[in-house]
């Protein structure tokens, strides 16, 4: 007589208890993919009938709950399995008496998650079993026995994965590991990667390269593509559509994504990314990637892909890429300011990259400004030099019209060459949309033709198809109607004989509205590679080092505009002079023409001394004759405490232009005199004199910028001699 030998199910040994089965026994059903859910069906119903092993076990069939949300999850991450954070979330609440499953390992296969349910488990006195019996958290040797179990699962995962990633690296190793294939290839049935035959796509792929190899930035290669209504063909990666190829409109990261991809030089690569756990986002698996530099890429083999361009060309295209970048190792994009020489202008004493600050003046116009400023960024140090930029980028500019005019009519006809080969280019993407409108119409009546008439529900589908593809073609070409009428297929005559034109005026070129910053700027960049400047002490003196594209140099020297008389080089000769003049009995008109003439300048770049900028450096250098200044004030005399205001302004050591505009303001008492210069007189004691002083100390401690404003645009009107006195007040 034989015996059978009792299921593991019947040997429970007391574990279940009453209150057990007053809770929920939980039917853990879990596939690690959806291919698993799809091709081992036998594992799911297996997973499935564990609910009458549950009913066997004594618990009603309407307290057996089924958890099946993680059909098609890995165990591997509790951030994609809500399935198992239900699971989790009714232990914990003491809905559960019975976890079963057919293995452990399909509760987890991380030591962390599993651990974790079994101090759920233990608290809240919940059982769990598999095949092999019914196990107790809360007993030592289960508990051992579990974690066992935890630990081979896990060993068991990181052994699958490792046998996976040799096998994925010795196949990638070869190239014959299938990638995701980036815009413009396509993978045939027997594996071979072929440029995608669609002519339309091609075309497209070629025009984004060639834009950027003329435009340098993703930003106008994008804009170009968008004002000229062209579209991306991406072929679908999966779902029912795989393989299907649709249009969609192009964005930045489709571009930058295609001219960083090495597969359009022919490199085949893998590797290029890695996953950081840290920056994964929960419910988005595909997240948390983070590329690796060049040096760490797994494979990288050149020449096994069919190539749009040369690899050459493509690490050109990276160097540009990474150039554009806003950083100060790099000359950056090209952006909208008016400076010329952002990116290429260096300090020719620390050799450091200037920046440039913009002053927004009258009517919002910005004047650009070129500054070394890393020692004071970095360390809290002082500026090295500040320049005006509008003096620099108009001696570079000269320089530069000079070089390139022996080139001119060679660049026009380049110029005409090229902008009638883009447009051949962008007509040939619209009669390619055109034609495939055509195809697609032509499709759409065959289908309506070949279907029966008497079955109305196909006919009233393919109708309405057949209409839907009609009413495309034609705003189509509606579309590209327009587009051919605000830009002709071909260059015209008028245009072709403009360009000529404009060759031989290449400054009206330079300075015309139709010509953009970026435009300029994009040329500096072809042709310089570096503009160093040296400030030659404070003076308005600066030398100018051009470095070339090709290694020539050009120095110079040009003047930039100061603020003051004593800044300029030539300041001692000319001081010397003017007392040579005033010693001769000349009068400042009669000075002014005079230093004029002999070739001094003011400061600030004008082109003339005035005569009340010499009455003003007579005083300064104390040429100015008392007689003459005691006749002009003996009409009216002064009063006790009483003060002229140049006067005063000497007596406190500030500028008279200064103590003016405290007069506007009523920060000191003064009165006007009736006089035909409407001369002012101040009334300041000794202790308002003192006040003045401190005030003067105070606002140059605490307002030194609008201070210098202040004193830049604060300017003499030039009149006529002997109309002006020194304390008539300053026209501004």
């Amino acid at each position: 007589m034989s015996t059978t030998a009792a299921a593991p199910w019947d040997r429970i040994e007391g574990k279940i208890q009453p209150w057990h089965r007053d809770r929920l026994a939980v039917i853990y059903v879990r596939q690690s993919t959806p291919q698993q859910v799809l091709d081992h069906a036998e594992s799911t119903r297996l997973q499935y009938g564990l609910t009458q092993r549950a009913v066997d076990l004594g618990w009603a069939a309407s307290r057996v709950l089924v958890i099946d949300e993680d059909l098609g999850h890995s165990a591997s991450g509790v951030e994609d399995r809500p399935g198992f954070q239900r699971l989790v979330s009714e232990v914990g609440l003491d809905h559960v008496g019975l976890v079963l499953g057919v293995e452990m390992s399909r509760l987890a296969r991380s030591g962390r998650e599993w651990h974790q349910l079994l101090e759920l488990c233990v608290l809240s006195g919940t059982l769990l079993a598999d095949p092999d019996g019914i196990y107790d958290p809360s007993d030592h040797n289960d508990r051992m026995l579990l974690g066992l179990k935890g630990t081979i699962s896990e060993a068991e995962l990181h052994l699958i994965k490792q046998r996976m990633w040799n096998g994925r690296i010795g196949k990638a190793r070869r190239g014959e590991l299938a990638v995701p294939l980036p815009v413009g290839y396509l993978r045939r049935p027997d594996g071979e990667i072929v440029l995608d035959p669609d002519e339309q796509v091609q075309a497209v792929v070629r025009l984004v390269f060639d834009l950027f190899e003329e435009l340098a930035t993703i930003n106008a290669v994008l804009a170009f593509l968008v004002d000229h209504g062209i579209e991306m063909g991406i072929r679908v990666r999966e779902g029912p559509g795989r393989g299907e190829l649709v249009w969609r409109r192009p964005s930045r990261v489709g571009v930058q994504n295609m001219l960083r991809h090495p597969a359009y030089a022919g490199v085949y690569v893998y590797g290029r990314s890695r996953l950081d756990p840290r920056r994964r986002r929960v419910g988005r698996p595909c997240t948390g990637r983070v590329r690796q530099p060049r040096e760490d890429w797994l494979v990288y083999l050149p020449g096994v892909l069919p190539a749009y361009i040369g690899l050459e060309r493509h690490e050109r295209n990276l160097e540009r890429i990474e150039a554009n970048r806003a950083r100060s190792q790099s000359m950056g994009a090209l952006r909208n300011g008016p400076a010329l020489l952002v990116g290429v202008i260096f300090c020719g004493r620390c050799q450091t990259r200037m920046v440039v600050h913009y002053q927004r003046g009258a009517g919002g116009k910005l004047w650009p400004k070129y500054e070394c400023c890393r020692a004071k960024a970095d360390y809290g140090g002082e500026l090295c030099q500040q320049l005006s930029g509008t003096c620099v980028d108009e001696y570079v500019t000269d320089l530069l019209l000079a070089a390139v005019e022996p080139a001119a009519l060679e660049v026009s006809l380049q110029a005409a060459e090229q902008a009638q080969h883009r447009r051949a280019e962008v007509d040939r993407i619209w009669r390619q949309r055109l034609e495939r409108a055509d195809y697609a119409v032509d499709r759409a009546r065959r289908q309506y033709q070949l279907a029966e008439p008497e079955n109305r529900l196909v006919v009233r589908e393919l109708e309405k198809n057949w209409e839907n593809a009609l009413s495309e073609r034609r705003h189509l070409r509606e579309d590209y109607d327009r587009f051919t009428s605000s830009r002709p297929r071909v260059l015209t005559a008028a245009e072709r004989d403009q360009i000529r034109a404009l060759a031989s005026d290449l400054p009206a070129i330079w300075r015309a509205p139709t010509t953009t910053d970026t435009d300029r700027k994009q040329l500096v960049r072809h042709l310089i590679d570096k503009v160093r400047l040296t400030a030659i002490g404070d003076s308005e003196r600066v030398t100018v080092s051009i470095i070339w594209a090709g290694g020539h140099r050009t120095d110079g020297e040009l003047v930039r505009p100061v603020a003051r008389l004593d800044q300029l080089s030539y300041f001692p000769q000319l001081a010397a002079r003017a007392r040579e003049l005033t010693a001769a009995g000349h009068s400042a008109p009669a000075i002014a023409k005079i230093l004029n003439e002999e070739g001094f300048r003011p400061p600030k770049r004008r082109e003339r001394f005035g005569t009340q900028r010499i009455r003003q450096l007579l005083q300064e250098l104390g040429c100015v004759s008392r007689q003459e200044r005691a006749i002009r004030r003996s009409a009216f005399p002064l009063g006790r405490n009483e003060w002229w205001p140049t006067d005063l302004a000497r007596e406190i050591g500030m500028p008279r232009v200064t103590l003016f505009g405290w007069i506007k303001r009523g920060w000191v008492t003064a009165r006007q005199l009736s006089d035909r210069r409407r001369s002012w007189v101040i009334q300041a004691d000794s202790a308002e004199v003192d006040r003045l002083r401190q005030l003067h100390q105070h606002s140059r401690g605490h307002r030194p910028r609008q201070a210098w404003l202040d004193h830049q645009q604060t300017t003499i009107i030039r009149s006529e001699e002997g109309t002006h006195d020194d304390d008539a007040e300053p026209q501004v």
